[in-house]
Formats: structure tokens, sequence, C-alpha cells
């Protein structure tokens, strides 16, 4: 388990979502907290004129599920960011980093720069606007300790402002837990429907053994033992089952990700029947035992 830490947050101008000042205690560093559209009033603040490295956040467009981010460093971030807020439409807001005793230099704020877009790669729960991926700055061992430890900082702040872009994702429930620990699967449905075109069924379901972007009730995930597809037209039938390994957050919107235990396997087609309403246009839920019995859609309803 963690250390306990405490985070002192500086309100600025009594607005919850407006600009917060960040410290720690025993921390060199500060962390701020800006709305895009306060950026012209809070720039010349003397904080931005240090050497730091700034993320900026937002959506492309209203159906993205992926927040997109921009990781940036400079010796001066007043200027880097400026130059973002003319030219870069995405961001809706933004956090910099920046020391309060001046001990960051030109390396340590590259090397953060780096750090940080390697894991947003790695983690993969972003979409990332930088064009080109930084390359690692050399540092002596010391100095990467210690730029390693304002880093670690760093990512226990940024969950807290509402960005999980650095964080790996935490299993919600795994089958296998519950399997471990005797749980009998809940009465009802225990599995879950969705509707794929053609393209995602090809390259998610069966090419990735998963599914993402779903909106699931809370109390509905601990049922889920399975997910099913149901292709849609021109085959209009629910084709392939398979066991839900575990399910994660998907993006920052209340959404997530069923990861299957193996390969997703086909089972007779239950077909759409053109009885009117018993299309599947979003999930939709049902017993692994009805629907291995099912012929029809029809032969699904009610719904669990």
């Amino acid at each position: 388990m963690s250390d306990p830490y405490t985070i002192k947050i500086h309100v600025l101008n009594g607005d919850p979502e407006g600009v917060r000042i960040i410290d720690r205690m025993n921390w060199t560093g500060q962390g701020i907290v800006f709305p895009r559209e306060d950026w012209p009033a809070i720039k010349s603040r003397e904080s931005f004129g240090r050497p730091g490295v700034y993320i900026l956040a937002g959506y492309g467009s209203e159906d993205d599920d992926l927040m997109t981010i921009y990781v940036g460093e400079g010796d001066g971030i007043k200027d880097r960011i400026d130059s973002h807020y003319k030219n870069k439409d995405f961001w809706s807001w933004g956090i910099a980093f920046v020391s309060t005793n001046h001990s960051l230099n030109k390396a340590h704020i590259q090397w953060l720069e780096f750090a940080l877009v390697e894991r947003a790669k790695q983690i993969n729960r972003c979409k990332l606007s930088n064009s080109n991926t930084p390359q690692e700055p050399v540092l002596n061992e010391s100095d990467k300790s210690d730029t390693n430890a304002f880093l670690k900082e760093i990512l226990q702040i940024i969950p807290l402002v509402g960005l999980r872009a650095f964080e790996k994702p935490k299993v919600i429930v795994t089958n296998d837990v519950a399997k471990a620990s005797g749980a009998t699967p809940a009465a009802g449905y225990d599995t879950i429907v969705v509707p794929a075109v053609k393209e995602g069924f090809d390259k998610v379901f069966i090419g990735e053994s998963c599914w993402y972007s779903v909106r699931i009730a809370a109390g509905s995930i601990p049922k889920l033992k399975h997910i099913a597809v149901y292709q849609t037209a021109p085959v209009s039938a629910i084709t392939h089952i398979a066991e839900v390994q575990s399910i994660e957050p998907y993006g920052e919107t209340g959404k997530y990700k069923l990861n299957f235990k193996e390969p997703a396997i086909a089972i007779p087609h239950v077909k759409y029947d053109g009885i009117n309403g018993n299309h599947i246009q979003s999930i939709r839920y049902t017993s692994k035992a009805k629907l291995l019995t099912a012929k029809t859609i029809s032969d699904l309803l009610p719904w669990g």
C-alpha cells in the first residue's frame, strides 16, 4: 500500500473549477491548474516564467471517450503555453509544474517531459497530441534520482485534478477472483450483449479480444461473466460470445473496457426476426444459458 499524503490546494478566485495552486509539505515544486479561458488573465504570474513542464487536456470532439493531452516543457513556460493558446484548439484546461526554489534546469524538465510522454503512451488512456516523441536526456545518477522524485510528486497530484491519463486503470472486477472466493453467479442476467459494425467486430472484438467504450450501470458490473456481440446489418444476429476476464475504466466519461479471458467463440446465430423493437442498437443484458438456446432475438425477451 502506498504511503498516505496531504495535498494543499489554494482556490485562487473562489471557483473550485478555476485557477488552483497546489502545494505539498516538504516539496520543492508547485502545481498550477488553470482553465483555458483564464490563461490571458493569469499568464503574467511569476511562476510561469520559471522552467517547468505542463500538460494541456481536453476533448477533440463531443464523441471522444479518451481525453486528448499535450505534454510540453520550457525554460520559461509562459511563451510555450501562450503559443498553444493561440494555435491548439482541443485543450480546455492545463496544469503546469515548476520548482519553487529554481532547482529545475533544462535537462530536468526535458527528462520530465520525456517520462510523462512515455508513461502516457504505455498506459494508453488518452490521445497524445505530441507529434514528436522526445528523447531521454542524459542525467547523472543523482540528478535522475531527484528528478524521478519530482515526477512521483506530479503523478500523485494529477489524478486529484481529474486527469488519469498517467495512471494504470484499476481493475474493477475479475472473474478469476470471483471464482476463487466461491462467489455464485447473480440470479438473472450474467451476459452483456453489445452491437458492433463489421469493422469494430473484426478489429476489436475478434482482433483485440476486448470491447471498450461501454457504459455500464455500477450495479451490473459484478454480475457480468460473459459478453456477446450482435453484428449489425447485413448479419443482423448475435454471433459470438466470450468470457469476461476483467472490467476496467475506459477514458474519463464513466465508460468501461471489458477484457476477454480467451478469444471469442462462434455460437449458433441468434437472428433478428424482423419484429419492431427487437433490433439491438445499444447494450442489452441476458443470460448465457438463455442465449445458447435462443434462435431469434424474440427468444431473449424480456431482457435482463
